[in-house]
């Protein structure tokens, strides 16, 4: 089976991504406007209509601006946990709530697809129980992990048992220790609960990727800490001390990223 991938916007300003095949796709999160959503996909010769379902990694607005108007306005089904849903229910900044298409996803427990299942797991960030999410297709594991502190257990889990991996590496230690961030900013990035740096993703990759991953993009780059080109060398400097061969791609903060086709 051809799964495609795209990522519409990956950053503080706003996430989205599509996965999908030729008949049923599924967006994670929807942190940009839905004109843009639809004019991006409809760029890459892919279309809104194809997409079943909307999960939620978290109730920060960067990923939940528009799920409201997807969920009451498109008729789509949106997922997250219990308590993700009470937060952006209670959020006074999360204007167009989800109402008639709310659907909770339990940890641990997928939800089917025509042609894949859906897989959500805890993670560490100051959201609200925020989760990565594993899709499954084919005897394949598509794992995307957004925003967290630390690789705990459970992320590290789908990590080493994915065949494709989207994960953070936010800013550069240097760039966020000589910045103008304010001090309780800094550490509130640097914390367990907060985002994961160039140095501590590329560690952990060298430390723990085996044969069966194919594809590594990172993702929610910060705009004032952090560079593609950072972001890219350090990941890549550290894989080549290991001996380590694999594709490797920088997702774009604001715009979308080209079509990957997956499971060829």
């Amino acid at each position: 089976m051809q799964i495609n991938f795209i990522s519409l916007a990956s950053g503080s300003s706003g996430n989205c991504f599509y996965i999908g095949t030729a008949d049923c796709a599924i967006l994670i999160d929807a942190g940009i406007a839905v004109r843009n959503i639809k004019k991006r996909l409809h760029n890459a010769g892919l279309d809104l209509n194809k997409v079943r379902a909307v999960f939620i990694t978290h109730d920060h607005i960067d990923h939940i601006k528009s799920a409201g108007v997807l969920s009451e306005k498109s008729f789509l089904p949106v997922y997250a946990t219990a308590k993700t849903h009470d937060a952006m229910e209670n959020s006074c900044i999360f204007r167009q709530k989800v109402h008639s298409n709310k659907y909770v996803m339990d940890k641990n427990l997928p939800v089917a697809f025509d042609d894949f299942t859906v897989e959500a797991f805890g993670i560490s960030h100051d959201g609200c129980d925020c989760v990565g999410y594993t899709v499954h297709f084919s005897g394949k594991r598509f794992t995307l992990i957004t925003d967290l502190g630390y690789i705990c257990e459970n992320a590290k889990e789908h990590i080493v048992n994915a065949n494709y991996l989207v994960i953070e590496a936010n800013y550069d230690e240097q760039m966020l220790d000589s910045g103008t961030y304010p001090l309780s900013l800094k550490q509130r990035i640097k914390s367990s609960t907060g985002h994961l740096s160039n140095v501590q993703t590329a560690d952990f990759l060298a430390e723990n990727i085996n044969e069966k991953l194919s594809h590594v993009w990172l993702c929610h780059l910060s705009k004032d800490n952090n560079s593609p080109h950072l972001a890219y060398k350090t990941v890549t400097e550290k894989l080549k001390e290991k001996n380590i061969n694999i594709n490797l791609y920088v997702l774009p903060r604001t715009s979308p990223s080209d079509v990957f086709v997956l499971g060829k």
